[in-house]
C-alpha cells in the first residue's frame, strides 16, 4: 500500500468547512486491531454537530466518522478471528482514542476487533455501514450493568421473558437497533414513531407503536400500560435527543415497573428527574472497554446477521461516491428531514 493510496477527509481546524482531502500515513494495526479498506461509510448527526459546533474536544487536524464497512487488509498481533479478505463492519473508535487511524472518513481505517463483525457475502457494504454507531449506543444503554443491565441478546432469540421495554424513537438509528436487540434478548418492545414509520418498526419487532406527534401520546402510553396491555416495564430508552427525555420520565414514573424506574437517554443534558426515577446519558463508544463490545460484535451479531434475524437498519440512503462526497453527505443532517434512513457514501 503506498501512501498515495490512503486518503482522508481531514478537518484541519474546529468548525472548518469543507473537509480537506489529504493523504494519510500507512496505518498499521496493533494488538487486537484490524486494518480495513473502507467500501462504505455512514454519516450520523453527531458528525454534523462535531464539525459545525465543535462541542466535543478533539485534537486538530482530525478525521471524523464512526460507521464503516469494508474488507480486511491486515491484522495485528493476537488476532485470530479475522483474516485478510474478510468482509466486515465496524465501529471506528477515534472519537474516544483521538487517534486519526481510528476514524471512518478515509480510505483505510483501523478497527478494534471487539468492535467489528464479519458480514454475510450477500450483504451490501452500504447496508452494513448503517449498523455500528446505532448498535453500540443501543447496546450500551440496554446491557451495561450501570444502565438497564439487561441480559444479552442471543441467536436463536431468547424465549419471551414476560417483561417489556419502551423505546422512544423506534425509527431512529439507535431505535432501530434497540428494538432488534431487545427482542433478541426476550423483551416485548413498545415504541414511538411518526405514523409513516409504524409498519417499519413493527417489522423490526415492536409489538405496539404510538405516534409521538400526537398531543396525547403520553396519556395514550400510560393508559396502555395501566390497562394491562404489555408486560411490566423494565425501563425506557430515549433515542432521539430532543424533548423526549421528559416525556419518557413522565411515562416511567406512572406505569407498572418490574424493579426500578430507569430512563436511558442519548441527550447530554436533561432536567433533574423526580424522586424514584433514574436518568442516565449513554455514550456508545463506552462498550469498547468492557465485555458488552465482545458480547454484541463477536458473540451475537455475526450469527444474527447470517440468520437474517438482525437486519441493517435504518435503510441506507446512498448519496454519493468517494471521499469528495462526504461533506455534502454531512451537510444533509443540517437540513433535517431524514427519517428511517441513514446517509451513506460509497468508497
Amino acid at each position: 500500500m503506498s501512501s498515495k493510496s490512503s486518503l482522508a477527509a481531514w478537518l484541519p481546524l474546529a468548525r472548518a468547512h469543507p473537509f480537506e482531502l489529504k493523504e494519510t500515513p500507512q496505518w498499521q494495526p496493533q494488538d487486537n486491531e484490524i486494518l480495513i479498506r473502507n467500501h462504505a461509510v455512514a454519516i450520523n448527526p453527531v458528525d454534523h454537530a462535531l464539525q459545525t459546533q465543535a462541542w466535543y474536544p478533539l485534537d486538530y487536524p482530525t478525521i471524523l466518522g464512526q460507521d464503516v464497512a469494508g474488507e480486511v487488509q491486515a491484522v495485528g498481533a493476537n488476532v485470530t478471528r479475522f483474516a485478510p479478505g474478510a468482509r466486515v463492519l465496524g465501529h471506528a473508535v477515534g472519537m474516544s482514542t483521538k487517534q486519526a487511524q481510528h476514524n471512518a472518513f478515509q480510505t483505510h481505517t483501523v478497527l478494534q476487533t471487539n468492535m467489528a463483525t464479519e458480514i454475510p457475502d450477500s450483504m451490501a457494504y452500504a447496508a452494513a455501514a448503517v449498523i455500528p454507531l446505532g448498535l453500540s449506543t443501543a447496546a450500551a444503554g440496554l446491557f451495561q450493568p450501570d444502565f438497564l443491565g439487561l441480559p444479552y441478546p442471543t441467536e436463536p432469540r431468547t424465549a419471551p421473558r414476560a417483561q417489556s421495554l419502551l423505546i422512544w424513537g423506534g425509527a431512529s438509528s439507535v431505535g432501530c437497533n434497540a428494538i432488534q436487540l431487545a427482542v433478541a434478548a426476550g423483551y416485548e418492545v413498545v415504541t414511538t414513531a411518526s405514523a409513516k414509520n409504524f409498519e417499519y418498526v413493527r417489522q423490526l419487532g415492536a409489538t405496539e407503536v404510538f405516534d409521538y406527534n400526537c398531543p396525547t401520546v403520553i396519556e395514550n402510553i400510560v393508559r396502555y400500560f395501566q390497562d394491562g396491555g404489555p408486560a411490566p416495564l423494565v425501563g425506557v430508552m430515549d433515542c432521539i435527543n430532543f424533548s423526549a427525555t421528559a416525556f419518557c420520565v413522565d411515562v416511567v414514573r406512572r406505569v407498572p415497573a418490574v424493579e426500578r424506574k430507569f430512563v436511558v437517554t442519548v441527550r447530554e443534558n436533561f432536567p433533574t428527574p423526580p424522586d424514584g426515577v433514574t436518568v442516565k446519558s449513554v455514550f456508545g463508544l463506552s462498550i469498547k472497554d468492557n465485555p458488552v463490545g465482545k458480547a454484541i460484535y463477536e458473540d451475537y451479531l455475526p450469527k444474527a446477521l447470517e440468520a437474517g434475524s438482525f437486519v441493517p437498519a435504518p435503510r441506507p440512503l446512498v448519496v454519493g461516491e468517494g471521499l469528495e462526497s462526504v461533506q455534502a453527505a454531512v451537510d444533509l443532517y443540517g437540513r433535517g428531514g431524514i427519517s428511517a434512513q441513514k446517509v451513506v457514501v460509497l468508497l
